[in-house]
């Protein structure tokens, strides 16, 4: 009973570290350009998509293959969040944001059929981040993969964080994000900014999906779902909040897997946005408030 109660916590917290990646992702563009990035679902899938395809050309008998595939999921999923910001957000830097949500939305469905037709509808597993078993500790046996899960998926919130608050490149995509035109004033490259906002994501959105493409698995049509987390996610932590988003994230992803445990996966579903209608109805701008400008 215990040992059951152990994993069904470690599974949560998984989960949420991986949801949260997704939330972080998705506020990053929201925060460099003030739109909606509603392809960022596709790209968690696609990221799933390339580390099932890369993990195909390794040895079948490598121990850790997905630690091997993550470097290059990162930096094809980097490439792609450049190729969305060049074409669903450069050409309509100076139109209304309405343009944007329709430009990546149309982004977003080209990248689903294309994978669709370039590959099948079925659902594809995707590499384990470490060899199977189990972790014992204390008497208690815990998932390796899910510990693994865990560990990745901090490690990377982590470096987001240094990345953001710690460094002189950091600093400067906060200012554009913040204010662009002063950040222009005093020098800063915003459109470089935006760049490497599109391609961070990406990357973060390519994490995410190789690492729930190994117990969840990935298919074409998983963007929606994972775009509505995300976007949930965001209005739960406050609009434009970055670690609110994240924390949205994790307590979505918790809800969900303790819930379902206890009744079902559908039970769950519904009850989480009965709570998300119950939080906005006393906060309506999020539990952590909206930043100011934000919202587009």
């Amino acid at each position: 009973m215990i040992e059951a109660a152990a994993q069904l916590a470690v599974n949560a917290v998984a989960l949420g570290a991986v949801y949260a990646l997704v939330a972080l992702g998705f506020v990053l563009v929201i925060g460099a350009v003030g739109a909606v990035n509603f392809a960022h679902g596709e790209l968690v899938m696609l990221g799933g998509m390339v580390a099932v395809g890369v993990a195909s050309l390794l040895p079948a008998d490598l121990p850790v293959p997905g630690l091997l595939v993550l470097p290059a999921v990162l930096a094809v999923m980097a490439v792609a969040g450049l190729f969305v910001a060049g074409v669903a957000y450069a050409p309509l830097r100076r139109a209304p944001p309405t343009s944007v949500f329709i430009a990546t939305i149309a982004l977003g469905l080209i990248i689903q059929h294309g994978v669709t037709a370039g590959i099948g509808p079925e659902p594809r597993l995707g590499p384990p981040m470490i060899d199977s078993g189990t972790w014992h500790f204390a008497g208690i046996g815990l998932a390796r993969q899910q510990l693994a899960t865990i560990a990745t998926a901090v490690a990377l919130i982590v470096g987001v964080h240094i990345l953001l608050q710690r460094t002189r490149f950091g600093r400067r995509l906060r200012a554009a994000a913040q204010d662009s035109e002063m950040a222009r004033a005093i020098g800063i490259r915003v459109n470089v900014t935006v760049a490497v906002s599109f391609a961070l994501a990406a990357a973060l959105a390519g994490a995410a999906g190789l690492l729930l493409s190994n117990q969840y698995l990935v298919t074409p049509t998983d963007g929606a779902m994972l775009m509505l987390k995300a976007y949930v996610a965001t209005v739960i932590g406050g609009w434009g909040r970055i670690w609110g988003a994240a924390l949205g994230a994790f307590a979505i992803a918790v809800f969900e897997t303790l819930v379902a445990a206890w009744t079902s996966y559908l039970v769950a579903e519904a009850l989480l946005y009965v709570g998300v209608l119950a939080v906005l109805a006393f906060r309506p701008k999020g539990l952590f408030g909206e930043v100011e400008g934000r919202r587009a």
